[in-house]
């Protein structure tokens, strides 16, 4: 077990040099939210890793707020090596994603929310699924558990496993895959688990259209597919950046969604307000005009 005990707290030993695993977080004035993310990733024994939080708050960062200062701590003597970052002025959601995937060395990276808490073995299941699969990316829509009550089998009618190797394939609007975002809706995935009478250690890989909150990438392929290096070419407010970087990683590399899913939605109001300009309205109108221009010089 990568992670060090109680008993082993005050002996502290070195800094890793190498981790399995960078966790990277962004936040913006969610304190007590930041907290309860940082005691989900405390609660993971394996595989090792670093957790890289990047605070994007108009006053003090929260880590600040000593719920989540006791947390970091509690990573620390554990031996879970944490960077604590702000990053200002605000340039949008791509941007800040793109400065923390800058900060990353470690062969994969958990883009995690910070309104979303893991089970314990959660980051086990995804590490294993993603050397498993050999795709681009792996992960775990957050559940919302308030809904659990709430069976919505309208919206699970698009559930299809992933049956052999997972291989590229790409979504678009319009196309059958996009069809499959109802998916990660309120409490779905818990109810399709129980259907599935998945006992520990069990899991399956199913098709996805996006994964937003818990992602696990290969870092060379969110890398190669370019990953939020488009930042430049939208607005401040925007929404959907993880979109578009999946797509491009999910056409070069494939992905699947996990399932069950340990990761649970905290279910406090949004910060992202503006939806008005959706990324891959922009960047992908972008890729295409570009794609039609070269072929008409090559022609």
């Amino acid at each position: 077990m990568s992670r060090r005990s109680s008993g082993q707290w005050a002996g502290r030993g070195g800094v890793p040099e190498r981790v399995d695993v960078d966790v990277l977080v962004p936040t913006c004035n969610r304190p007590a939210e930041l907290a309860v993310t940082l005691s989900g990733l405390a609660g993971q024994a394996d595989p090792s890793f670093r957790v890289v939080v990047s605070d994007q708050s108009g006053d003090a960062p929260a880590w600040e707020h000593p719920a989540a200062a006791a947390m970091v701590r509690v990573l620390e003597a554990q031996g879970r090596p944490v960077t604590l970052l702000r990053h200002l002025p605000r340039r949008g959601l791509a941007e800040h994603r793109q400065f923390l995937l800058d900060q990353s060395n470690a062969a994969k990276c958990l883009f995690l929310d910070d309104d979303v808490w893991l089970e314990p073995g959660a980051l086990e299941r995804m590490n294993r699924a993603l050397d498993e699969l050999d795709c681009g990316f792996v992960g775990m829509a957050p559940q919302g558990l308030s809904y659990l009550d709430d069976r919505r089998p309208e919206q699970t009618e698009g559930f299809e496993v992933w049956e052999g190797p997972v291989t590229p394939e790409r979504i678009r609007p319009g196309t059958p895959g996009f069809e499959r975002w109802p998916l990660h809706s309120a409490a779905n995935l818990s109810h399709l688990s129980a259907d599935l009478s998945l006992g520990p250690g069990e899991w399956l890989p199913y098709r996805v259209a996006w994964l937003g909150g818990c992602v696990l990438y290969r870092r060379d392929a969110l890398c190669d597919a370019g990953g939020f290096s488009f930042w430049p070419s939208l607005p401040a407010d925007h929404a959907g950046e993880d979109v578009v970087a999946q797509w491009q990683v999910m056409e070069r590399y494939g992905a699947a969604g996990i399932l069950p899913s340990g990761a649970v939605h905290l279910e406090s109001p949004t910060t992202v307000t503006d939806r008005r300009v959706e990324a891959y309205d922009v960047v992908l109108a972008e890729t295409v005009a570009a794609y039609a221009g070269n072929s008409g010089a090559v022609d």
